[in-house]
């Protein structure tokens, strides 16, 4: 028989029975007298079965698929999960297990091909504002300083994000300059872990810390630092989880860092999932389809992910649409029910706007199922989309340059990622004018909220996970320092420090308002800071010197005016000599950043 012939009457099976053929390259794979979950045809080529929660008859093959004859007498077939409906049959009881699949063909003679070892971006794309580079970025402008007579409360909602770190060390190690729209620089501080005490219980999901130093870049201003630390959830004690891998496997993924780095990564999740976890495996290219229906076997999950093969175009809107059915019909009360989408964000067919998604997405999470989104790749990548709908999706965004990058996100930070323990975490500061003239919120453009959302449930905001870290800084000008505003001719219009009869020996009072995971009215948390931390602010150290170092490298990339003369080779002074990997990396990074001087001293 010849090949040609044998991929007709392979394609010919997949049009007239609901379960495939075997992977030619995975023959050992299907457990006997049990059909393999997974959707793959030969030569490694994915079979997208439209999940259809209707008993409609629809069969949808996507990508080019050799042209065969069907049988007129064959029934259409939907797969519905790990249940077959037959247009025949509407009358009969659902079978929850398919019929016998059928022979397999001869295998062909092709070995498996060896699984890609990404060890960082193998592929330079064209330089960012180029005309073949069509990079996105939401970026916002640095915020502006508030005085505390005319605005003295600060509020915002959580960013537990960390994209815009790895993303900007994308640029940087290429020799690339990373455009200021890329950095948000809450992303970049929270991208490192902190000192921050664990919580003392459960009743409280999360510890809150304060502190106050002085500024290095500017003498006559302190930084206020609020720390928030949730508490740990071990694999052995979380829910069990109902999770859904969403691959782009359009034609844009294939280049080294983006479908080979994939299917790395979400390999390497598949090993942290425990027995009674299970994983679904939704692909899109001009359609989107199912390639591994649920199941618990890693061995199902690896040979799925390897089977996977770039090539289309990009219909992301329906593979959005049919991850969250997916998950949705696999629902688990009371468990972990997210999506992971793994993409570069370059959508071009069917629904591809921001806006329309984040309605989509925003429809959809009520049902409790989170949204992660994993950026890929470079030249075409959309971050401002990948934000965005994880946001909405109430879940988290990470890029992933790195084998390193994803064991960090999809190992170290797995319960993180997966586990959420405070739903619209919001934070809000209003400043004592007896104590502080003026301040300026460092990050967070992107996360402000309007003073009275802080009380009102309705308001979404940012979830926090098992083990998650969100920092914020505030650079504040002393009641008596020189501030940045300048004085203003009227008497009545003058910033002028009154008593307070309240609180008079507060700096500030933090209040932070969060949800528990399973709804319900929000809880307050309360803390004052005392003003006396201003006199005794003594020059950063330790781990307040990292962070201010990494706080100041953000604004720096993004050009904050306010950082005055202060320079990258300062920065990796203040850093200093750090443990570990990632504190040590950042250093090396500012080093390139000094070199390369990409933004102006």
């Amino acid at each position: 028989m010849t090949r040609t012939a044998l991929m007709l009457g392979c394609s010919a099976l997949l049009f007239t029975s609901a379960a495939p053929a075997p992977l030619v390259a995975q023959q050992n794979i299907r457990a006997p007298g049990r059909p393999s979950p997974v959707r793959c045809r030969g030569e490694d080529r994915p079979t997208y079965s439209n999940y259809q929660t209707s008993p409609s008859p629809v069969t949808v093959v996507t990508g080019k698929q050799p042209k065969a004859k069907r049988d007129k007498s064959a029934q259409d077939l939907v797969v519905t999960g790990s249940r077959v409906r037959s247009s025949d049959a509407r009358g009969m009881a659902e079978a929850y297990a398919p019929p016998p699949p059928p022979p397999a063909p001869p295998p062909m003679a092709m070995p498996a091909p060896p699984a890609p070892v990404i060890t960082g971006s193998l592929y330079n794309a064209a330089p960012y504002g180029s005309r073949q580079n069509t990079e996105r970025y939401d970026g916002k402008a640095v915020a502006s300083i508030m005085s505390v007579a005319a605005a003295p409360v600060s509020t915002f909602s959580v960013d537990v994000d960390t994209g815009s770190y790895s993303n900007v060390r994308r640029f940087l190690t290429e020799g690339n300059t990373p455009p200021p729209e890329a950095v948000r620089t809450e992303e970049m501080i929270n991208y490192f872990r902190y000192d921050y005490p664990r919580p003392a219980d459960r009743a409280q999901p999360f510890s809150v810390t304060t502190d106050v130093a002085r500024t290095p870049w500017n003498p006559d201003t302190r930084l206020l630092r609020i720390g928030l630390r949730g508490y740990d959830v071990a694999t052995s004690d979380r829910p069990r989880a109902n999770l859904v891998f969403l691959v782009d496997v359009s034609g844009s993924m294939n280049e080294p860092d983006k479908l080979p780095l994939v299917k790395s990564a979400l390999t390497a999740l598949a090993d942290r999932l425990r027995p009674d976890d299970r994983v679904s495996i939704v692909v899109y290219a001009g359609n989107a389809g199912i390639v591994l229906e649920p199941t618990a076997d890693k061995q199902y999950v690896k040979a799925a992910l390897d089977c996977l093969q770039a090539g289309g175009s990009t219909a992301g809107g329906a593979g959005i649409k049919l991850a969250y059915d997916t998950a949705r019909a696999n629902f688990v009360p009371g468990g972990i029910n997210r999506i992971f989408l793994a993409t570069d964000g370059d959508f071009n067919v069917g629904v591809s706007d921001n806006k329309t998604l984040e309605e989509m997405i925003k429809h959809e999470r009520d049902d409790g199922i989170t949204l992660t989104t994993l950026g890929f790749g470079q030249g075409n990548y959309n971050e401002a989309m990948m934000e965005r709908i994880a946001d909405v999706g109430n879940g988290n965004y990470a890029y992933i340059d790195s084998e390193r990058e994803a064991e960090k996100v999809l190992d170290d930070e797995l319960s993180a990622t997966m586990v959420t323990i405070a739903r619209d975490v919001k934070v809000q500061v209003e400043f004592n004018p007896a104590a502080v003239k003026e301040y300026r919120l460092i990050g967070y453009e992107n996360r402000a909220l309007a003073e009275e959302d802080f009380n009102n449930d309705a308001v979404d905001a940012g979830d926090m996970g098992a083990g998650h870290q969100v920092t914020a800084l505030y650079e504040v000008v002393p009641a008596n320092g020189a501030g940045w505003l300048p004085n203003r001719r009227y008497p009545a219009n003058a910033a002028t420090p009154q008593p307070a009869p309240v609180g008079a020996n507060e700096l500030c009072f933090v209040k932070l308002r969060y949800k528990l995971p399973e709804g319900g009215a929000s809880l307050l948390i309360t803390r004052p800071v005392p003003a006396m931390s201003l006199r005794t602010a003594a020059w950063p150290t330790g781990d307040m010197a990292f962070v201010t170092a990494v706080a100041a490298f953000g604004q720096k990339l993004r050009g904050d005016k306010y950082l005055g003369s202060y320079r990258f080779a300062d920065i990796q002074r203040l850093a200093g000599s750090p443990d570990g990997y990632w504190r040590q990396e950042f250093v090396r990074l500012a080093g390139m950043a000094d070199r390369r001087n990409p933004v102006r001293d």
